[in-house]
């Protein structure tokens, strides 16, 4: 009798290991071994921490630096940097290092982890992915550390230059530095701050990008539209995203900061709302308009295939394109002289209605478990963006928040599209289709 193997789709795969990646994170995450008081954490914490490390988030439950031994921070930063990268890429790597041959299936599965368009040259772009990563983080330690060693000796310098260079690369927001006000302390200091923004910024960018950039340097035209997009949209909400942070907080959060310090705080608050998690001033004493930003930027997010979240630059960026060429009755929607292909389109405006849906629901459950509307609102944006900046609302969820705030994470990590594919059956396309019939829109 001839059974029919089981095989996991490329979605499912994705899934199942990022989920299998958050589990084995909150077993380690519990023993005695990982807390300083040598006590287990309670499952439902732990799992908590570990989906937002795996997910790359930064919401935490504890101070890592006072909860955690440095057993327990190392696999904080395994779980980031596997999280970061995705657990196939990583499995690809040790592949290569064996030798190993690498299947259609398994790419296929690469192709979604990395954000590649097509399967051909997928384990070079995985190459390169890792090239990148490796090069991007040892960088930052190494600069970093200039500033953490003569202040914290030369070991826990290292440390702590290593472990915020893999956090910021992988836009996961976990610190070292105690008392869980991120880089509240350190707010003034240009080295570290400076540094983590363009740690950020690569991570975000998406590996997509860094291949354009490693393979055609300064000749943008030979670039993707990808990304030409990316490139572009991001500067433009950085510069803009600073801009207005400046304006809206000069004398409201950042009031008796320096000038100097003044625009290296709404540079590093625009940057790190894209997905980050690092804060360098109490997000609950932002403005109202401040604040606003804040949900906007967490909610556009970083790249596609990239270390960070959100509905994504490109998608928002099509979301633009095409509002504004129905506005004016352009037929196509068209940019850097090339017209977007209209699957894309439709894979945007349905990824948003999913996000946007998934996040709602997410903070209404908050709202019913006492949290204001919006310290909930705020809160849900920023898992499902994987983001991690909080007004203060972490620490203090009840249970079924922490359930909640937990699927958040993985829905935005993953993709919200992505899980309800996974746990969706395939239909085959219909032979026959109803009769279409116009409705009023708008």
């Amino acid at each position: 009798m001839n059974r029919r193997r089981f095989r996991l789709n490329a979605v499912q795969n994705l899934v199942v290991s990022f989920a299998c990646l958050i589990l084995a994170g909150a077993l380690l995450l519990m023993l005695p071994i990982s807390s300083r008081d040598g006590q287990c954490l309670p499952f439902l914490d732990a799992l908590f921490t570990s989906a937002s490390a795996s997910c790359v988030t930064g919401l935490t439950l504890y101070d890592t630096m006072t909860q955690f031994t440095l057993f327990g921070q190392a696999v904080l930063m395994v779980l980031i940097q596997i999280g970061g990268l995705s657990f196939m890429t990583v499995s690809i790597l040790v592949a290569l290092l064996l030798h190993r041959r690498i299947g259609l299936h398994r790419r296929s599965v690469l192709m979604d982890s990395v954000g590649a368009l097509q399967m051909g040259g997928v384990v070079r772009l995985t190459r390169r992915a890792l090239l990148v990563t490796a090069a991007c983080e040892g960088t930052g330690a190494v600069l970093m550390s200039l500033w953490f060693c003569p202040r914290y000796g030369l070991l826990q310098g290292l440390w702590m230059s290593l472990f915020h260079a893999v956090s910021a690369f992988c836009n996961a927001g976990f610190d070292l530095l105690g008392g869980g006000t991120s880089l509240i302390p350190i707010a003034g200091e240009p080295l570290p701050n400076i540094v983590i923004m363009a740690l950020i910024t690569c991570g975000g960018l998406g590996f997509l990008v860094w291949d354009d950039i490693l393979t055609n340097g300064r000749h943008l035209r030979r670039y993707r539209l990808h990304s030409k997009i990316m490139l572009t949209v991001t500067a433009v909400l950085i510069v803009g995203g600073a801009a207005g942070f400046y304006v809206l907080e000069r004398e409201n959060a950042f009031a008796g900061a320096s000038a100097g310090d003044r625009v290296l705080m709404s540079f590093f608050q625009s940057v790190t709302t894209r997905t980050a998690g690092f804060f360098s001033v109490d997000q609950a004493s932002l403005s109202e308009s401040g604040t606003l930003l804040t949900m906007v930027l967490m909610f556009i997010g970083a790249g596609s295939g990239s270390t960070g979240g959100g509905i994504k630059v490109n998608t928002f960026t099509v979301i633009l394109l095409s509002a504004f060429a129905l506005t004016f009755r352009r037929e196509d929607v068209n940019i850097y002289h090339r017209r977007l292909d209209q699957e894309d389109i439709r894979k945007a405006f349905t990824s948003v209605c999913a996000y946007f849906t998934t996040c709602i629901v997410g903070c209404m459950v908050l709202c019913v478990e006492g949290i204001a509307l919006d310290d909930a609102l705020f809160e849900s944006i920023s898992a499902i963006g994987t983001v991690g900046l909080s007004r203060g609302v972490t620490a203090s969820l009840p249970d079924l928040s922490k359930v909640v705030i937990t699927l958040l994470m993985f829905a935005g990590r993953v993709g919200s599209m992505s899980v309800a594919m996974a746990i969706t059956p395939d239909h085959p396309r219909p032979k026959l289709r109803n009769v279409s019939e116009k409705i009023l829109i708008g």
